[in-house]
């Protein structure tokens, strides 16, 4: 079975800046990791290549420092590796990612499961998936949390509706999404990083695509615009409470009394 397995990086903290013009997230230089969700997604790809053999093709989009995430795969266990980086592509919305995510795949090659997690710690709009998958005009379901069975042509999934839980037969080539806690994600080997150090790292850019319009890329592509974002204002109240246990009581005592609550 050809796995394909979409990961992003996400910021590894909140304190991220943001390019007061476009309005989207500065993330060169900015310390990153693996999108949480994205490891159960990979996690369950390598569950089911154990299962049915096969490979497992990780893919990512962003700047050349999202390189990282794909050598985290292969340390993993992931086969193959490929990045999608343009400037072309820089500040997307989800409709635009999605359509660009979608033209790399086709790029790639057949493939029979595209796994996605449920949605990224810096967005948590659990729509990328779903997008793609309507732009590559196959079947898919959302909210998985369990493999129920494999069939010839089909995957034996349930998913978790807001009122019920499902179990529906997908016909490959599909797309899930899966939730949080599927499988437990297995730590990153050091006998693969070494192994795999070497493993060259597929890079895709606009060029290498069969649609060759700007407009549906990048900012040219999003319908959706930020009106304004930027980083929650820090906790100042906390340092008051620093100190040993006695003298944070008394600090939060005084408080109480200065408020009136006691």
């Amino acid at each position: 079975m050809n796995i394909v397995v979409c990961i992003k990086q996400v910021p590894g903290s909140n304190k991220v800046e943001v390019d007061e013009k476009t309005g989207v997230l500065k993330r060169d230089g900015v310390d990153s990791k693996m999108n949480p969700y994205d490891l159960f997604a990979l996690e369950t790809a390598l569950r089911i290549r154990e299962d049915q053999g096969g490979s497992i093709t990780a893919v990512t989009m962003g700047p050349r420092q999202a390189e990282a995430v794909i050598k985290e795969a292969f340390m993993m266990g992931a086969d193959e590796g490929a990045l999608i980086s343009d400037r072309k592509f820089a500040g997307a919305d989800v409709l635009a990612t999605s359509y660009t995510l979608s033209q790399s795949v086709k790029k790639l090659g057949d493939f029979d499961l595209l796994l996605c997690g449920k949605q990224t710690t810096d967005g948590d709009t659990a729509q990328v998936g779903p997008e793609m998958a309507e732009y590559l005009d196959i079947p898919h379901v959302a909210n998985v949390t369990k493999i129920v069975a494999y069939r010839e042509d089909a995957v034996v999934v349930e998913m978790d509706m807001p009122d019920t839980v499902e179990v529906v037969a997908v016909k490959y080539p599909c797309l899930l999404t899966v939730e949080k806690d599927i499988f437990q994600p297995r730590l990153p080997s050091y006998k693969k990083k070494m192994e795999t150090k070497e493993r060259p790292i597929r890079v895709l850019s606009f060029k290498d695509f069969e649609d060759q319009d700007e407009m549906k890329y990048g900012l040219n592509g999003s319908p959706t615009q930020v009106e304004r974002i930027f980083p929650p204002s820090g906790n100042d109240q906390r340092e008051m409470y620093r100190g040993t246990s006695i003298e944070v009581a008394h600090n939060v005592s005084d408080k109480l009394v200065e408020l009136k609550l006691v």
